[in-house]
């Protein structure tokens, strides 16, 4: 849709355009079941103490599903991460950084791939997968931590 009806050809915009598509339908489930898990009786409870609408979404459903919200953009991120052949078709594998939105870039996993495919650069793939680890340590520790900010935010 983007390369070819769009005309976008290889670029950013085309490769985000993607990934979006991608991981937008897991992103709404978790939060979708983030929301159901937070239980009826929490709903009626906050409605019956005089809170509208708008204040039981924000002030009582949010901060108890958040957790749940968070896993979901947690598990969308590690897939976009890791996707290659989507992005292949989308953002192109240009070796150079990309100057604007609409120029041709490559992403770790990609790199990683090209690399190990061509089998002269076996020890950049490598490190390219070290560094993709580190990432995925680093959004985990990272999302672990805003998890119990959340949960210890909605404690007090």
């Amino acid at each position: 849709f983007f390369f070819t009806f769009l005309k976008w050809q290889y670029s950013v915009l085309s490769g985000v355009g993607t990934s979006v598509i991608m991981i937008l339908p897991l992103i709404i489930r978790s939060s979708e079941e983030a929301f159901h898990s937070t239980g009826k009786s929490l709903r009626e409870a906050s409605l019956a103490l005089g809170a509208g609408k708008t204040r039981t979404i924000f002030s009582v459903l949010l901060p108890a599903a958040a957790p749940g919200i968070l896993a979901g953009i947690i598990l969308a991120s590690g897939r976009v991460i890791g996707e290659t052949a989507a992005l292949m078709y989308t953002l192109g594998t240009s070796t150079h950084f990309p100057k604007n939105l609409m120029s041709s870039g490559r992403t770790l996993a990609l790199h990683m791939y090209v690399l190990s495919s061509e089998g002269l650069h076996i020890q950049e793939a490598y490190a390219t997968a070290v560094m993709l680890v580190l990432m995925v340590i680093f959004i985990n520790a990272f999302a672990s931590w805003m998890s119990r900010k959340l949960v210890e935010r909605g404690s007090k």
